[in-house]
């Protein structure tokens, strides 16, 4: 799934670089400031800034001209792991092969508010981040009469009453505003902004398209407490603070705030599938898909986003069973359904 995410996210990372004229830059030795929110400290960590120096580095040598030097602020909360981070910035030590000096920072801090000064950045980046919410769970799924609407649930559902949708999109309706309102003061005029977060295509936010994943992992949750394995007060407590947005909820609240142009969205539908692949006789690759393969991976990739999150709330000794019955309920989902997907959405946008 990154690499296909990623891979549409470079293409509008270097159309959004020929905004700028790096030429002009030099000649006045004027530094070029990226921030890459949301960055982790995983083994993917650093593609993202990585995918932005080398179209950056590719743009100059196109134009005929050194790059400037370049200035990386690597953005996410405090509890990231920053020391993990830092150290694998030796892939960034020789960069500088077309004349320009790459330099890379820290910036812990929520980027639901704001974390540079004014007009310092002229690039703003952020994969896979923006459907968390900035709030544990959305507020109003605190008060006990509408979080007992939602019982059995840990997410958006087919059954939770529209109280609950209101709640979630409301949350994500704040926090993206606060997002680019932030960003507004901090980017300066002309500058560009590529960002991606998990969506869904249309207007029903209960489409399995955004829902079936949260779906399928509470079905385990409702098992376990079938089988004495887990309180039901524990499930009815948890909601995921996730929400995912649908292209027209997002537009608007960028006309809304007003401060950016909106210069593409992009919609991406990523199969869950998984491959594995074995050499056949002539070299050639062979892919085989089968549903134990698919759902091996596809609950690596859930337990990967979400064990630290239900670890806090349900207790590590819960993870490991959690996530085996997790394996089997996806894989009996995908011998009755193997039109899964997850819908990613892209926008490009430059501050006015």
């Amino acid at each position: 799934m990154l690499r296909t995410q990623m891979s549409r996210e470079k293409a509008g990372i270097e159309e959004a670089l020929e905004a700028f004229d790096f030429n002009k830059m030099c000649e006045a030795s004027e530094s070029f400031k990226i921030a890459d929110m949301g960055c982790s400290s995983g083994p993917n960590a650093l593609c993202a800034a990585k995918a932005i120096v080398d179209g950056i580095y590719r743009r100059c040598q196109g134009l005929g001209c050194p790059s400037p030097e370049l200035l990386i602020y690597l953005n996410d909360l405090p509890g990231n792991d920053f020391n993990m981070l830092f150290q694998s910035l030796s892939s960034f030590k020789n960069l500088n092969g077309v004349g320009g000096e790459c330099f890379i920072a820290g910036m812990p801090g929520s980027f639901y508010g704001r974390l540079f000064p004014t007009r310092t950045l002229h690039f703003v980046h952020s994969s896979s981040s923006l459907h968390w919410l900035s709030q544990q769970v959305p507020p109003d799924l605190e008060k006990k009469a509408i979080r007992a609407l939602n019982k059995g649930n840990i997410y958006i559902s087919k059954t939770s009453p529209q109280s609950v949708l209101k709640a979630y999109a409301v949350q994500f309706h704040k926090d993206f505003t606060s997002f680019l309102n932030s960003r507004s003061q901090e980017i300066v005029p002309a500058g560009r902004m590529v960002i991606s977060l998990f969506g869904r295509t249309g207007d029903d936010p209960t489409s399995p398209e955004c829902c079936q994943q949260w779906d399928l992992l509470a079905q385990v949750f409702r098992d376990m407490i079938v089988n004495g394995l887990l309180q039901e007060g524990k499930l009815d407590s948890f909601n995921i603070p996730f929400y995912s947005p649908s292209p027209q909820e997002l537009t608007s609240a960028v006309h809304n705030e007003g401060s950016f142009t909106l210069n593409r969205l992009e919609i991406l539908e990523i199969d869950w599938d998984r491959v594995t692949s074995s050499e056949t006789s002539n070299g050639s690759t062979k892919t085989i898909l089968d549903n134990q393969s698919i759902s091996q991976s596809t609950v690596k990739f859930v337990r990967a986003v979400m064990e630290s999150l239900l670890e806090s709330h349900f207790g590590r000794e819960v993870m490991d069973p959690l996530f085996r019955r997790h394996e089997q309920i996806v894989c009996d989902h995908l011998s009755r359904n193997r039109n899964n997907k997850y819908i990613c959405i892209i926008l490009s946008l430059t501050k006015t």
